[in-house]
Formats: C-alpha cells, structure tokens, sequence
C-alpha cells in the first residue's frame, strides 16, 4: 500500500473552478482497480501555534493506493489525462510526496 499527498498551488480566484473538476473526476478515480481513498482537502484556520500559515490558494490531494503500479495505471486513465489537460493552467505549483506504512 502506498499513500500520495499532492499539494497544488492554484492560480489566484480558480480554486473553485479546480475543485468543481476535481468532485467530477473522483467518483471514477474512486471506481478505479487498486483506489482505497481519494480525497481533496483545503487549508483551515486555526489557533494550532505549529500550524502553517494559512494557504487560500492551495488544494491538498490525499490518496491511498493498493500499489505504486496501481498509482501509475491511474495517472494514464483517460478521465485522468482529461482531467489534468482541464486543471494544468489552474496550477501554478505543486508538490507530491509518495509514501508507504512505517
């Protein structure tokens, strides 16, 4: 098992537009062979001293996948390569961390 954090800076006033692709896009990334979880997340206020500052821009993807190999077929879904050619100029930054249970 695997889990991918993708965090996605996202060009000012198009967070929302992003996040209305992304609630299109999960439920067949929810369908695919090896998904466990899939989810977008953003940023809450708070008074949690080691808290980051407070990001409006960014979306946080947190994934769980049964396998490196099954992360990798999903990224070449068509629904996938239709949804990053629809999301990529809402991106102005981005950072993925794959990880796997200590």
């Amino acid at each position: 098992m695997i889990y991918v954090i993708a965090s996605l800076e996202i060009e000012a006033g198009k967070r929302d537009a992003y996040l209305a692709e992304f609630a299109k896009v999960a439920p067949k990334v929810h369908e695919e062979d090896g998904c466990i979880a899939y989810a977008a997340a953003v940023d809450r206020r708070t008074d949690i001293d080691i808290q980051k500052p407070y990001r409006p821009n960014t979306v946080t993807i947190m994934e769980q996948w049964e396998s490196l190999e099954a992360l990798g077929a999903h990224l070449q879904t068509p629904h996938m390569v239709e949804y990053f050619g629809i999301t990529g100029p809402m991106v102005v930054g981005r950072e993925l961390q794959i990880l796997e249970p200590a």
